[in-house]
């Protein structure tokens, strides 16, 4: 097993994080939100092991729910910080898409695959939680930014009506084949450099902790499912919620 990493030696994994961020200020880039984003992650990371051991040792099922609530609510307000416009309708329509596409998905895994028992053990639950919610957030947030990116065409006249705005606007919409295209770029590539280009985080964790590379690559096999399936289920139930949303719109007089 690798030896635990002192903080000195863990501070020399900043070091090329400062070069970039040197180089992307010299080249005129904005490097707040980069600032801000590694801020967030020293903090939370540096507070997530003392959560996780509270999780853990708790034997309610409240806890894990109201982890996984969390989990999910964060994950839908990071999704939509692509879009320019943030109404609460996409709000409620990426939570809803997170809910069921990921939420589903994890319940077959854990509970067909895994056969996890009791049903709520934190230890396994919230994990593989983690890594569900994480990619349907970036594949929805990837569908916002492609979608957002073609539907705000501006108007050709400032006397046209509200009615004809809308239309206009959604005969501009990106198409959702090429939002879905995109938005599962970075999962599908995933599919692809699995044990040929990366061995990944969790199959290397167990390699490292001493289980056998054979039993490693079915647990795997069921994450890289488990990742490539709530994704794109959250994706195509909130390409229907938007699909039905300006739909409605159109139709409103």
């Amino acid at each position: 097993m690798a030896d635990p990493i002192s903080l000195p030696r863990l501070a020399l994994a900043l070091i090329p994080v400062l070069v970039l961020l040197l180089w992307l200020y010299g080249t005129g880039h904005r490097i707040v939100t980069s600032l801000q984003g590694l801020a967030r992650m020293l903090i939370q990371l540096s507070l997530v092991g003392y959560v996780l051991v509270f999780l853990f040792e708790s034997k309610q099922a409240w806890t894990s729910l109201a982890t996984l609530s969390v989990m999910m609510l964060a994950a839908s307000a990071i999704a939509i910080r692509t879009s320019t416009d943030r109404p609460w309708s996409l709000y409620f329509q990426v939570l809803a898409s997170i809910v069921l596409g990921g939420g589903i998905t994890l319940a077959v895994i854990t509970a067909g695959v895994l056969n996890v028992d009791p049903w709520y053990n934190p230890r396994i639950l919230i994990p593989l939680a983690g890594m569900t919610f994480s990619n349907c957030m970036n594949a929805l947030s990837l569908a916002i930014e492609r979608l957002g990116s073609e539907t705000n065409t501006p108007s050709t006249s400032s006397t046209t009506s509200t009615t004809s705005n809308v239309a206009t606007s959604a005969a501009h919409a990106a198409d959702p084949n090429q939002a879905v295209r995109v938005a599962l770029i970075p999962i599908t590539n995933s599919l692809y450099a699995v044990g040929v280009v990366s061995i990944p985080g969790m199959m290397t964790g167990q390699v490292l902790a001493g289980v056998s590379p054979l039993i490693a690559a079915r647990y795997q096999i069921m994450i890289m499912c488990l990742i490539f399936a709530s994704a794109g289920l959250s994706l195509m139930i909130f390409l229907q919620l938007q699909r039905r949303g300006r739909t409605k719109t159109i139709q409103e007089p």
